[in-house]
C-alpha cells in the first residue's frame, strides 16, 4: 500500500514538472518569438526615412502620406508603447508604405531609379520576413494558449496567473486592396 501511494506521488509530481516546464517552454517561445517579430520591425523602421527621401525627390503632392509615415515613425522609436499599441502603429506604417508603392506607378523616372529599385526590394524582403516572422508568433501563442487552457496545464497555469495572449490579425483595412487616388500638381 505504501509503496502504492509513493508510486502515485511520484507520478503526479512527475506530471506536475513537466506540465510546468512544457508551460514555461510555451511561454518563452511566444516572448521570442514576439523580440524577433520586434527585430524585423526595427529593420523596417529604419528603412522607412531612406525610402521616403528619395520618393519625396519625386512624389511632391504625397507630402501628407510621406509626413504621416514619418509621424508613425516617430511614434514606434517612443519607448512608451505597449505591445498591443506597438502592433497597431506597425500595422498603420504597412498600410502607409502601400500607398506609396502604389502610388509609385505614376513615377516612371522614379522606377527605374537604381537607389529605389534597391530599397523596394529590401522593402519587400523585410515584409516577407516579417511575415514568416508573425507566422511563426501566432503559432507559438497557438500552442502557448493552448496550454493555458487545456487539462492538466490550464491548473497550473491559472496558478502562475498566466493569461491568454492575442495574435496577429489582418484587420478589415488590410484584406482590402489598396485604392489611392494619384492627382499629380
Amino acid at each position: 500500500m505504501i509503496i502504492f501511494i509513493i508510486s502515485f506521488i511520484s507520478l503526479l509530481l512527475i506530471v506536475y514538472i513537466a506540465s510546468y516546464n512544457s508551460i514555461i517552454y510555451k511561454k518563452n517561445q511566444v516572448d521570442n518569438a514576439f523580440f524577433s517579430v520586434d527585430v524585423i520591425l526595427q529593420k523596417r523602421s529604419d528603412l522607412i526615412p531612406r525610402l521616403v527621401t528619395l520618393v519625396q525627390i519625386y512624389m511632391q503632392f504625397e507630402q501628407k502620406t510621406l509626413i504621416e509615415i514619418s509621424r508613425l515613425r516617430s511614434t514606434i522609436t517612443s519607448k512608451n508603447l505597449s505591445n498591443n499599441s506597438r502592433v497597431a502603429v506597425e500595422d498603420q506604417i504597412s498600410r502607409t508604405l502601400n500607398k506609396i508603392i502604389v502610388a509609385v506607378e505614376a513615377y516612371p523616372e522614379l522606377k527605374a531609379n537604381d537607389h529605389f529599385i534597391q530599397l523596394q526590394y529590401s522593402l519587400n524582403e523585410v515584409e516577407e520576413q516579417l511575415s514568416a516572422a508573425r507566422r511563426f508568433y501566432n503559432s507559438a501563442v497557438t500552442e502557448y494558449n493552448n496550454a493555458v487552457e487545456m487539462f492538466p496545464t490550464n491548473i497550473i497555469a491559472s496558478g502562475m496567473k498566466y493569461q491568454l495572449k492575442l495574435q496577429f490579425k489582418a484587420n478589415l483595412q488590410a484584406r482590402e486592396n489598396v485604392n489611392i487616388q494619384i492627382n499629380p500638381k
